[in-house]
């Protein structure tokens, strides 16, 4: 059985290294992500960017980790971001938000494929499986993962203030993008 060994720094980012040392061939590690959120509103659209998440992807198994550090998105207005890590997400007692799960049917041997990861969500301390849809494009040395999401906020016990309602959307778009590259000690 293979097992996982999680390095949490800093900065909230899984470094996952694998202990069996003639596995790590097929181990790739980000080497960028973006991840954005967009809320639709009534009154108002929030979008916010976050670049400083870190992941992990076995192809020879199809396991997948990645690690979102929630006070790393940034916002077009300060206020919002300041609200967002104070007020709805608690970024100090929550710091990350968090997948682990499997990409079901990733082939190596096709360069471009729809697939579909099935894992465990952890947003806000509060933890739900869910399946997530999107792409892979496999090139040489090389793994794009491209996924797009909806998070309902109630389902992490996210609370909007009544006064705030027509603000922030009761969903929450979310879309994320990581590059690869091979393990390499």
């Amino acid at each position: 059985m293979r097992k996982f060994i999680y390095l949490v720094g800093r900065s909230a980012c899984i470094l996952s290294v694998f202990i069996y040392p003639e596995a790590v061939a097929q181990k790739f590690v980000s080497t960028s992500s973006e991840v954005k959120f967009f809320s639709s509103a009534l009154l108002e659209d929030i979008e916010a960017i976050n670049t400083g998440s870190r992941s992990v992807f076995d192809t020879d198994n199809g396991q997948i980790v990645f690690s979102i550090p929630i006070n790393q998105f940034e916002f077009k207005k300060s206020l919002m971001q300041e609200h967002f890590n104070e007020k709805y997400m608690e970024s100090e007692k929550y710091p990350k938000a968090t997948f682990k799960g499997l990409i079901n049917n990733f082939e190596k041997e096709k360069t471009n494929t729809d697939a579909v990861a099935e894992g465990e969500l952890v947003i806000h301390g509060i933890k739900k499986n869910i399946i997530i849809p999107g792409s892979l494009e496999y090139n040489n040395d090389v793994i794009i993962v491209h996924a797009v999401f909806t998070v309902k906020l109630e389902d992490y016990k996210i609370k909007i203030p009544t006064l705030l309602f027509q603000k922030i959307a009761e969903e929450v778009e979310v879309t994320i993008s990581f590059e690869y590259k091979k393990y390499e000690k």
